[in-house]
Order: structure tokens, then C-alpha cells, then sequence
């Protein structure tokens, strides 16, 4: 097996916490990134809805935050708290707060080429298992997993006025319970 070679820089490079102004991320990635800096901005597809149409949308997987990459030893972080977007470097106690790399890597393997991190590998119900329902004319009330009724729709036995019945639902309307 071969040898890995670490440079004294790389000894000093960590991951770190950006607060950011209100739907400011995407900007403060932009600007740290002309400064030099190595920001990354995580972010996820979601369906939101919009009246009564779901629309599909791409957000910060953290509102307010992203991560960079900064070299304790031999980089000046002095211009990240003037940055446009940015708020601040977070900090507990003073200190700025480190982010595992481990962590950050795990959710890099998990990104495409446009940082957006497919989320997808929630645990799926199975047959029998409880799950709640989470939006629309049942929202709250829990139900039995039957099955997937096509790509977007789920089967499910729901307790009504005594009865069981089963009821199709948009996949999206059930969490795992």
C-alpha cells in the first residue's frame, strides 16, 4: 500500500462555519471564492408548495450557513467578516467552529456537480410499518405502509371514523414514524 504524503499547509486546513445574511449564501460563496477562500454551499431539491401546485425548488441545505475551508497557519481570515453576504465566522466561546471533515466529505460524496446533495437514501417504509401523514386533508393522522402506487404516490390504510380504509397519497405527504 502506498504512503500518503501530507504538506505542513494541508496539516493546518479545516473546516469552518459561515453564518450568512438572510438568502444571502449563494452570494457569500460567490464573493469569499474572489477573495481566495474555498467555500462550499451544500444544497438540496425540495417540493414546495405554491397554492395547490407543488413546485420543485433548489435550496441551501443549511439556511444561513456554509462551509470553508481555511488554513489556520498560513491564510489571513481577517476579510471574511467584511465579505458581502457574510454575517460572521461562527464561533463557541470566541473560538471559531471547526466542522468534522468526515462530515463534510460524507456530504460531498453526496453531492452532483452542482453541490446539490441527493437526499434520497431516507429510509423508505416497507409494508406494515407506521408512518404519519404529514400534509394535505389527513395531515397528522398516522397510517399503515401498504405499498408505491407508481413514482410519486403511496398506498397507505388509513383509520377513518372507525373503518379502515386505504387511501392514495402523494409519496411526499408521509414521514416514517
Amino acid at each position: 500500500m502506498g504512503t500518503v504524503i501530507v504538506t505542513e499547509q494541508q496539516e493546518h486546513r479545516a473546516w469552518y462555519l459561515i453564518y450568512t445574511k438572510p438568502r444571502q449564501e449563494e452570494a457569500a460563496r460567490d464573493n469569499l471564492g474572489r477573495q481566495g477562500f474555498h467555500a462550499w454551499l451544500p444544497r438540496v431539491r425540495v417540493v414546495k408548495r405554491r397554492g395547490t401546485r407543488r413546485v420543485p425548488v433548489v435550496e441551501p441545505m443549511f439556511p444561513r450557513y456554509l462551509f470553508v475551508e481555511l488554513d489556520s497557519a498560513y491564510q489571513d481570515w481577517s476579510p471574511i467578516s467584511s465579505t458581502l453576504g457574510v454575517t460572521s465566522l461562527v464561533r463557541f466561546g470566541g473560538v471559531p467552529a471547526k466542522v468534522p471533515g468526515p462530515l463534510v466529505a460524507a456530504l460531498q460524496a453526496r453531492a452532483d456537480e452542482d453541490d446539490i446533495c441527493d437526499l434520497s437514501a431516507r429510509q423508505q417504509p416497507r409494508a406494515g410499518d407506521t408512518v404519519r401523514v404529514a400534509h394535505g386533508a389527513f395531515a397528522g393522522y398516522e397510517a399503515v405502509f401498504q405499498a408505491r402506487s407508481g413514482r410519486e404516490r403511496v398506498l397507505v390504510l388509513l383509520e377513518v371514523a372507525g373503518k379502515q380504509s386505504r387511501v392514495t397519497l402523494p409519496a411526499d405527504d408521509i414521514d416514517p414514524v
